[in-house]
């Protein structure tokens, strides 16, 4: 679990699509300066632009730097397999049980990517507008709610259903922290919708499907005791 607020810009090392396990491998060196992997172990969740990966391999010095494992369901699913050498990526540990909660909860589990579509100035502010590759998503994109991209907590500040877009807006603070800042239109970023938003339909979707069942019923009893009642009367 994540919180969506990045702790540090990583640079890719390295992206092998033929490592030594036979899969896909992606190596993040950090700067000389960074305390990401102070206390991390082997086998921590480390957030990379959004997904939820585990470090298997750490490296304190010269340079910091982790290597982590990517699953074929997650370069389907994710924009982690565009990446070169020399990307910038966004970072975030796993949340302890004492860390704040300043963006929302975020599960790293990527629903789909969007590409950016339009990128304009308001102020010393920019408004980045996300074109979904899979609309569905949209069901759970709701003005003023959260949504990670790239694993940053953002508020959405518009949305249309009808021509399949949403937008938010970076502060200049923001533009700073994060990567998305540096994307330009034709670029994507991986998206994760509130999990709450998902939660909250399913159990309107099993309370409806009870109350449905409640309603229904007596009137189909009805309707076959008004049908059984037709034919004993036919046949008297």
């Amino acid at each position: 679990m994540f919180t969506g607020l990045v702790e540090e810009i990583g640079v890719v090392a390295e992206l092998n699509p033929h490592d030594e396990t036979g899969g896909t491998s992606l190596t993040i060196t950090l700067p000389a300066s960074s305390k990401l992997l102070e206390d991390a172990q082997l086998g921590d969740s480390i957030s990379i632009n959004g997904v939820c990966l585990t470090a298997t391999s750490i490296v304190h010095t010269p340079v910091p730097s982790f290597k982590v494992g990517i699953a074929p369901e997650t370069l389907r699913l994710t924009n982690l397999g565009s990446l070169a050498k020399d990307s910038r990526v966004n970072l975030e540990r796993a949340v302890r049980a004492d860390t704040r909660m300043g963006g929302h909860f975020v599960q790293g589990h990527v629903d789909t990517t969007a590409e950016i579509v339009g990128v304009a100035q308001d102020g010393n502010a920019l408004t980045f507008r996300f074109a979904p590759k899979s609309l569905d998503v949209l069901k759970y994109v709701v003005y003023k709610g959260y949504v990670a991209l790239d694993g940053t907590s953002l508020t959405i500040t518009k949305v249309n259903d009808a021509e399949g877009w949403f937008e938010v807006m970076l502060i200049a603070y923001t533009q700073e922290k994060v990567v998305v800042a540096q994307k330009k239109p034709g670029d994507t970023v991986n998206v994760e919708v509130d999990v709450l938003a998902k939660y909250a339909e399913k159990s309107m979707a099993g309370y409806l499907s009870a109350q449905s069942e409640i309603l229904v019923k007596p009137i189909l009893e009805e309707m076959v005791e008004n049908l059984v009642a037709q034919a004993m009367g036919g046949h008297s």
